[in-house]
């Protein structure tokens, strides 16, 4: 049994296998759920959703129905991959900021521009758009598009929509695949017929030319893109990048204010992007680039976008305006990569390459609608005319129905002219009935036709409906055998649905410079800088400072004058050094309490403690000397404190160790340091070696186990240095000069 079992073992290269499952997977990912069939600009879950809403009967002349009803029905008959994914598809095609097509007509909280949920799919309803039913899903009775079998073979689904109209380029398409992604962006339909007609005409025509009707993307949301020049080579390639700006207006407002209005915004800022860039605006209000702002509003509604600034009197508008485009998302770039599923690979394809695909298939459609509706005519051609001749015969017939058993002998009789078992009035009547030769379809409708069709009018109705059948099959048989005929009823038809359904441009085409704007520059003035010991910050006036100097030298613990424009170094116990910029910190009146440190900074109080804060303009042109509490000892340049991040490594430190001082050694002459258990070191700081920040030191003393490190002073020369040490009073410089790396004396108490 076991040697059986061993005989059916296929030994395989596991990365085979693997290689092989994972490129099935990117290739079911790729073709049936990510991206767009180039034929009707519809991913899977898309063309599911409104195949099921058709089938549902959910019509834009009927009431909506609840969503939790169709994505149900969807999941259960086309697309088993969960509700939410069924319910977001359908929002989004019922979305007019994001679909420049809504092909769902939602009822109920279907979200907003500002990036708001949609409700519950069991609290909203949805019915198909009228351009959805008319361009989208007409004609699906005729036999034009192919049907398959669903997930589980119990129901035919369309493998693609018959769309009289580029989807693809209309409604725009995004989806991430894996190892690809699309974005196409929508554009205006009138423009997209009108290029499809074009390239009809003429299918050598170039991408240039195409853009003589198609300008180029059309957003929903408006905006102006302003990169016109680089729209030839993005249609040509399929790939590129769109520079969009929101659209800018001034109004005047109250007490001769100007308001400066923002009516459209970029495509991308659609979403919680709104509410970054009011924080973008609210930050460069705060952090001073700009003092031209009074106040911000988002006055949006359904009507449209609608965000005011309202600016002070004698404003700079222009560079306002240009320092919004620069320093936030009102400028925005759309990345374009035109790809879609065509013949059942992906592709990446330029605008005529779409084109062409669509009329390939507006071709083939119409040749299926064409056959299907040529070989009903040529039905009703077929039954016509037997009627015509019934009636031409009627008294025979009716003798023939009158002597015949059963349905089945009248019918021998009328197509085969068998005249057996039937009882004729005459032998001529036999005769005649016998050169009957009507087809089947002729029979059968002879026997279900009724008396009153042998009233006069009803005969010439009948001979007026055959003319008519005649003309369409020539009609039929024109547009199936001419090119050019089906051209035209394909180009009339486009025409139609441009008229009924076409919208205005939205989104305006320029070529627009480069932004410039002048940054402000801050009148540079000498602050004093103030943080108590709970580590709130503020910066005052000079004048403000002297006159409340003593209040002020009792309630805080940091005090130096620094400039407006310069920097504050803040070194904690951690290693660490943060900076941040005087302009952040608040300024004005004595009183204000100011704003913790940590808000304006990396740094973080509750991890972390400030050993030295200092103005940069003193750190860089002094040595800092570094004390830690197993005792290395160090001196850095300060120079290599002068960095553009907002937090840095200021020293190495070993494993359970800690910065207890970092302070200016330039001038002094000693450095002391403290120990937990009471012992004191006197040294040169000539013996404190000068190293990079990142390196850990020297020894400084030698500690006793146990013992740390609590402080480190540096002295002067000449001038006394007294400490209260467990209350007695202690004179540094007095201590006995010793070397570093010695033990120290143990002060006696």
């Amino acid at each position: 049994m076991a040697a059986g079992i061993q005989e059916n073992i296929i030994r395989t290269e596991y990365s085979e296998i693997m290689q092989k499952s994972y490129i099935d997977y990117a290739m079911s990912v790729i073709i049936a759920r990510a991206l767009p069939d180039v034929r009707d600009g519809l991913k899977p879950v898309q063309r599911r959703t409104l195949y099921d809403m058709y089938e549902l009967g959910i019509r834009y002349d009927r009431p909506y129905r609840k969503c939790a009803r169709i994505v149900g029905d969807t999941m259960g008959k086309y697309h088993p991959h969960g509700d939410s994914s069924i319910y977001e598809a359908l929002v989004v095609m019922a979305q007019d900021f994001k679909k420049g097509l809504p092909l769902v007509d939602g009822h109920g909280n279907f979200g907003s521009i500002e990036g708001d949920g949609a409700a519950a799919m069991r609290y909203t309803e949805a019915r198909l758009q009228k351009i959805t039913q008319e361009v989208y899903l007409k004609d699906m009775d005729k036999n034009v598009v192919d049907f398959v079998s669903n997930f589980d073979e119990t129901e035919k689904e369309p493998e693609v929509l018959p769309v009289r109209i580029p989807n693809i380029l209309v409604n725009g398409a995004d989806g991430i695949a894996v190892g690809m992604a699309t974005s196409i962006p929508p554009h205006n339909l009138g423009e997209v017929i009108d290029g499809v007609i074009a390239y009809m005409k003429n299918n050598q025509i170039t991408t240039k030319e195409l853009m003589k009707y198609i300008k180029g993307p059309d957003f929903p949301t408006g905006g102006i893109i302003v990169n016109k020049d680089d729209l030839l080579s993005i249609y040509e390639t399929g790939t590129g990048k769109i520079k969009i700006r929101g659209k800018v207006e001034t109004e005047k407002g109250k007490n001769g204010k100007t308001l400066l209005v923002i009516s459209e915004i970029p495509y991308p800022m659609i979403g919680a992007n709104i509410g970054k860039f009011l924080n973008d605006v609210a930050a460069l209000v705060e952090t001073k680039k700009t003092t031209d702002i009074l106040d911000i509003s988002n006055q949006s509604s359904k009507e449209g976008i609608r965000i005011v600034l309202e600016l002070k009197k004698g404003a700079d508008v222009e560079n306002l305006t240009n320092m919004l485009y620069k320093k936030t998302r009102l400028e925005d770039t759309f990345g374009v990569n035109m790809l879609a599923v065509a013949d059942q690979r992906p592709e990446t394809l330029g605008l005529r390459q779409i084109i062409e695909h669509h009329v390939d298939f507006q071709f083939e459609v119409a040749t299926r609608k064409y056959t299907s509706l040529l070989k009903k005519e040529q039905e009703n051609q077929e039954i016509q005319e037997g009627l015509i001749r019934a009636c031409d015969v009627i008294d025979l017939i009716i003798e023939i129905l009158r002597g015949s058993k059963s349905r089945e002998q009248v019918k021998n009789c009328l197509v085969n002219g068998e005249t057996e078992e039937i009882k004729f009035k005459t032998k001529t009547s036999m005769r005649q009935a016998s050169k009957l030769h009507f087809t089947e379809r002729q029979a059968t409708a002879i026997l279900d036709m009724r008396l009153y069709k042998l009233i006069g009018l009803e005969i010439e109705t009948l001979m007026a409906e055959h003319e008519e059948t005649l003309k369409k099959i020539a009609s039929y048989e024109d547009i199936l055998n001419n090119y050019d005929s089906m051209a035209a009823v394909i180009m009339e038809d486009l025409k139609k649905i441009k008229k009924e359904y076409c919208h205005p441009r939205k989104t305006a085409i320029e070529n627009a410079a480069e932004i410039v704007f002048e940054e402000k520059k801050v009148e540079e003035t000498q602050v004093v800088f103030l943080m108590d010991r709970f580590g709130y910050a503020r910066t005052v006036d000079t004048s403000v400072y002297e006159r409340n100097k003593e209040t002020a030298d009792a309630e805080n613990k940091y005090i130096f004058t620094c400039m407006n424009t310069d920097k504050i170094c803040i070194f904690t116990d951690s290693g660490k050094m943060h900076t941040v910029k005087v302009l952040d910190l608040p300024y004005g009146k004595f009183r204000d309490k100011g704003t913790p440190v940590d808000n304006v900074s990396n740094y973080d109080s509750k991890t972390e403690q400030i050993v030295l804060a200092a103005p940069l303009a003193q750190i860089k042109e002094e040595h800092l000397c570094f004390v830690t509490g197993k005792g290395m000892v160090k001196q850095v340049e300060g120079s290599e404190f002068e960095v553009s991040k907002r937090t840095i490594a200021a020293t190495k430190l070993g494993d359970q160790d800690k910065v207890v001082m970092v302070q200016p050694s330039d001038g002094m002459e000693h450095l002391v340091l403290q120990t937990r258990d009471g012992y004191f070191l006197k040294f040169l700081k000539e013996e404190i070696p000068v190293q990079k920040k990142n390196a850990l030191g020297v020894k400084g003393i030698r500690l006793g186990e146990q013992d740390l490190v609590e402080h480190g002073y540096m002295l002067e020369n000449r001038i006394e240095y007294g400490i209260t040490y467990r209350e007695k009073q202690i004179t540094l410089n007095k201590l006995k000069l010793a070397k570093r790396d010695t033990k120290g004396t143990k002060v006696r108490i």
